[in-house]
């Protein structure tokens, strides 16, 4: 992979910060983390901006709506976003960088055309229902059951940790529709709708006092069939999909965060006078080769993606399982650098500190992933 720039690529990033300059000052305030009606209309605004300057969907292929550009361009959009300071997908997360991205990979041409459009256009948010009670990391003990009647399922369960449900219009859920098969298979894939009858909503309060995860309760929910994605019984496949999107590319973004994070510490281990701390300053140098070898990686993963039809591969699980750590190390620095301050929460870091701790659990737990690393790209048996 050439990692030098084209004349053409700088121009694109020149454009792209004289667009970034001239919307920037004009958003509103951003709602508090509580106000999700407010958040909900903060981040579909911004994405209809985007849609609107040509910047939605910008890696997406052109046949589902995207803009089809290159991995590079793709990496210089969320460089320059995140150095910038522009809102992040917020809201939109599942929609655009897990639902919507397997829904063009894997969905029918009615399917693309009905759900990607308002996905890239701010118009409808999704939410994700995978976890369940009592499945734990084991994403295949799933037992949320689908039962075909007719042109519809009829589902039943619940499911927990569910990324914005309290404003999402949709839901990529995981159901049983086989529940002889083995685990890993009879699973399908389905988008509800999440006013449908039968869908109950609690919020979930985290450790750092955010509310974007939900339980989720099903009662006798019909989904029509032809909202199911692939085949019947094909969902664990599917979901594959699904996650190495979450792995391989959703953080992509953060990567850039976590390093003018970094930048900023280092600068307030200064202004505080904590710089003249050589242990400090070892961690932090050290932190900083971590981050850059990680958008390495990065870079890395989204070339292979563009690649093989826009499917990240295994090496998102290397990257998922380096960054989670890294980000943790980072808001420990965090809590070093702050000192007695580290407790304050109204201190800048201090509650993200906290939700790293999620990160190593979220999106397939650090042991799920060196299983995968294990398996899949240093083909080691599988452990009985």
């Amino acid at each position: 992979m050439d990692l030098a720039y084209t004349e053409e690529e700088e121009e694109f990033r020149a454009r792209l910060r004289e667009w970034l300059a001239a919307v920037l000052p004009r958003l509103p305030a951003k709602p508090g983390p509580d106000d999700w009606p407010g958040r909900r209309a903060y981040d579909t605004a911004w994405q209809r901006m985007l849609y609107d300057a040509g910047y939605a969907g910008l890696h997406w292929p052109v046949d589902a709506g995207g803009r089809g550009a290159t991995p590079t361009q793709h990496l210089i959009f969320l460089e320059e976003t995140e150095r910038a300071g522009a809102p992040y997908v917020g809201a939109n997360f599942v929609g655009l960088l897990h639902a919507g991205p397997t829904i063009a990979a894997e969905g029918t041409a009615e399917q693309r055309a009905r759900w990607l459009p308002p996905v890239l256009r701010g118009d409808e948010i999704w939410c994700q229902g995978f976890s369940e009670p009592g499945a734990g990391s084991d994403l295949a003990a799933l037992r949320t059951r689908a039962v075909r009647d007719g042109d519809h399922y009829v589902v039943s369960g619940s499911k927990i940790w569910t990324s914005h449900a309290e404003v999402a219009d949709w839901c990529e859920l995981l159901v049983r529709t086989d529940p002889a098969a083995p685990k890993h298979r009879g699973i399908s894939w389905l988008a509800m709708e999440m006013d449908a009858p039968g869908v109950t909503v609690r919020p979930l309060r985290t450790l750092a006092g955010s509310t974007e995860f939900a339980e989720m309760f099903l009662d006798e929910v019909r989904v029509p069939v032809s909202h199911r994605v692939g085949a019947e019984n094909d969902g664990w496949r599917v979901t594959m999909v699904t996650l190495s999107f979450e792995r391989g590319t959703a953080f992509v973004g953060e990567v850039v965060a976590c390093r003018r994070t970094l930048a900023a510490l280092a600068a307030e281990a200064r202004r505080g006078g904590r710089w003249d701390d050589p242990v400090l300053r070892r961690r932090l140098g050290r932190l900083n080769a971590e981050f850059r070898a990680l958008w390495r990686l990065t870079q890395w993963n989204v070339s292979e993606a563009q690649g093989t039809g826009g499917v990240p591969g295994t090496g998102g699980s290397v990257f998922k399982l380096r960054y989670s750590h890294a980000r943790q190390e980072l808001y420990e620095a965090a809590a070093e650098v702050l000192g007695a301050d580290s407790a304050d929460l109204d201190r800048e870091w201090v509650l993200d500190r906290l939700s790293s701790l999620s990160y190593t659990i979220a999106a397939g737990t650090s042991q799920i992933q060196r299983n995968l690393v294990a398996e899949r790209i240093l083909g080691l048996p599988k452990g009985r």
